[in-house]
């Protein structure tokens, strides 16, 4: 058999030629072809090292060429230089000669690689502060600098030291809200919408954010018929409203008014407050848990503290009975959760104030049993931010505070601030470091204050004349830093300074009042009509001018005309410009045919006709007809000559 030998030197059999053109193709018979990869791929190492090699060096030559030019241009400009100009020499080589140990003179000449070295000025710097990167600094600014930077330190520490600063009582804005006092104030987690609640049962809504300059509520409400506001307070959420009035179910509204839930009554003939499902007799106050958005607390003159939550309107969650030294039952007239809402306060008629644990209802956690005088109402209790200490504003003129963990005495009490109200309440800054409450006055007694009390000395530090009436309520939000304020004239105010506080008031100073249109007065009554059938009930009012606006856009409300037919004619009417034989009929009929001329001359216009030839009415009439009497006389010939032929004939 012959050999061959193949590509890589091994020999390999020939082909069989008889076989091949059996099989049809020449290649057929032959022996695979061996390969040897190890030399396949060193020879390939090989080539990739060559090509590497030539890479770096095409690199290297251009950077060695590229330097050379760089120092040729740096070693023309120093040329180029007069020796008598006051130019310095290029940085590179001045920073390099001031910084050579040698200091030879031609140091400057010498070829330099890499950056620039940084100017002498700047390396000064460098050392005698703390690391200055960039160019070098203006001559003073570092003087002046540190200065701004003590005096905003400063600035600071007396902002620390001095908490009256951060008071914001620059402006004022004042709300309407009646002509009685204003009894209740509730203001949103956002800050956004203001309630106010009074003495004259209503309940107005406040948006800051869509009001204008007016200072006018875009809703008024009386959501307990003829019960007085006790307190209002929007959820954690700020989705809900708690309303607590003079009657004995408190009510939960939504954002714009609209009830949510009311609480059950309780049966006033069982003895035991704890087997009734509600309250009994007259509410006081009420407030929302802080963390559970669902569960609200209220107080009432039956003796007890009832938990509710928003979902089961049937019954209470728990109930509290605040008790005497003797053991009896006592009138809670306030009641607070504490800031993680683990514990409930409450202020009682005979002075004391008690705190139980939320989850365990039958004994109090802390007890202090003379905390202001017997027989007078503690109209608040209010934790801190903090949550370790308690303030309480008593009706006997006072404001105490308090630490729970030492309940015996107070830790400060200020004294001569009247009240007159139930309600008067005290709060505390956001900072945790004032305590604000207000004062009441007699008719013509003075103004009403809102007194600052500083927390840790307990000095009053500042006070404010809001009104010449007294001060019921007080708010001072944390995310505005804006202080509310419900007189007893019926004014809400609110105290605000441009620079430190946040939206709110602010939003609705700016806006210019809106120009009413006549037709926005004219509103119809809307009658309350709660059991009737849903058929026969009245719609939501709504705003006027959304309701003027979809009536416009109504047809059969503003008497819009149908516009004319185009086209071949549709919805049963047939179009004026068509083919069919009905449509020409409509056009021929529409045309206006109407004669403007005047009907007397229409009329005279056969008159002559008529005398002329009088075939139709004077042959009927002329046996009827009376003789001229004031006709004038003519003659005979005339008469003859005048007469119609009709009667020469008959002559």
């Amino acid at each position: 058999m012959e050999t061959s030998t193949g590509g890589d030197g091994t020999d390999a059999p020939a082909a069989d030629p008889e076989l091949a053109s059996t099989m049809g193709f020449t290649g057929f018979g032959k022996k695979a072809r061996t390969f040897d990869l190890e030399a396949m791929f060193e020879q390939t190492r090989r080539t990739a090292v060559e090509r590497s090699r030539k890479v770096l060096e095409a690199r290297e030559k251009e950077e060695e060429l590229q330097k050379e030019r760089e120092l040729r241009r740096q070693h023309e400009d120093n040329e180029s230089i007069p020796s008598g100009s006051s130019l310095t020499k290029h940085p590179s080589v001045s920073a390099y000669s001031d910084t050579e140990s040698s200091g030879s003179e031609d140091s400057s000449d010498e070829e330099l690689i890499g950056p620039p070295l940084l100017p002498r000025t700047t390396q000064v710097q460098s050392e005698d502060t703390d690391e200055l990167i960039g160019p070098p600094l203006p001559p003073g600014y570092q003087d002046s600098d540190d200065a701004d930077d003590d005096d905003g330190d400063d600035d600071e520490m007396q902002d620390e030291i001095n908490p009256v600063k951060k008071i914001p009582d620059s402006h004022e804005i004042t709300l309407q809200h009646g002509s009685k006092t204003v009894s209740a104030l509730g203001l949103d987690p956002s800050g956004a919408r203001l309630v106010t609640g009074g003495f004259d049962y209503d309940v107005k809504f406040w948006d800051f954010a869509g009001m204008d300059a007016s200072l006018q509520a875009f809703r008024s409400l009386q959501p307990c018929d003829c019960h007085q506001i006790k307190s209002l307070q929007y959820s954690s959420t700020g989705d809900v409203i708690l309303v607590v009035s003079g009657n004995s179910q408190a009510k939960v509204l939504d954002r714009d008014g609209f009830l949510v839930m009311e609480c059950v009554k309780g049966d006033q003939y069982i003895v035991d407050m704890a087997n009734t499902k509600g309250h009994t007799a007259m509410l006081n106050t009420g407030c929302w848990h802080p963390k559970i958005k669902e569960e609200f607390l209220t107080c009432s003159n039956d003796g007890t503290v009832r938990t509710w939550d928003v979902d089961n309107d049937k019954k209470h969650k728990s109930v509290f009975k605040p008790r005497t030294v003797q053991g009896k039952k006592v009138i809670p007239t306030t009641c607070t959760y504490s800031r993680d809402g683990k514990l409930i306060a409450a202020g009682c008629q005979d002075g004391s104030i008690q705190i139980w644990d939320r989850n365990m209802s039958v004994h109090t956690k802390f007890h202090c049993r003379q905390a202001h005088d017997p027989g007078t109402d503690t109209s608040c209790v209010t934790f801190s931010y903090d949550g370790t200490v308690l303030a309480s504003r008593g009706g006997d003129d006072t404001l105490k505070l308090w630490d729970i963990r030492q309940f015996k005495k107070p830790l400060f009490s200020a004294a001569n601030l009247p009240t007159f109200f139930s309600m008067t309440d005290c709060c505390f800054s956001p900072d945790d470091k004032l305590l604000v409450t207000g004062t009441s006055v007699k008719k013509g007694g003075g103004n009403g204050r809102l007194v600052f009390f500083e927390r840790q000395t307990f000095h009053k530090v500042y006070e404010i004349d809001v009104t010449n009436a007294s001060v019921v309520r007080c708010l001072w939000h944390p995310k505005l830093n804006q202080i509310m304020v419900g007189t007893g004239n019926g004014l809400a105010k609110v105290y605000y300074d441009p620079t430190k506080s946040q939206r709110g008031a602010k939003l609705c100073v700016v806006k210019n009042k809106r120009k009413t249109r006549q037709a926005e007065t004219l509103t119809q009554d809307y009658i309350i009509t709660p059991h009737a059938l849903p058929m026969f009930r009245e719609p939501r009012q709504r705003s006027t001018r959304k309701q003027l606006e979809k009536d416009r856009l109504d047809p059969l409300k503003s008497h819009k005309p149908e516009p004319p037919v185009a086209g071949p004619g549709r919805g049963g009417r047939v179009g004026t410009h068509g083919g069919t034989l009905s449509s020409y009929i409509v056009k021929n009929i529409a045309l206006d045919k109407t004669d403007d001329s005047n009907p007397r001359e229409a009329i005279l216009r056969h008159a002559k006709e008529a005398e002329d030839n009088p075939y139709w009415v004077a042959p009927a009439y002329s046996k009827t007809q009376p003789k001229t009497v004031f006709a004038e006389v003519e003659s005979e010939d005339e008469e003859t000559k005048n007469e119609p032929e009709w009667k020469k004939r008959k002559i």
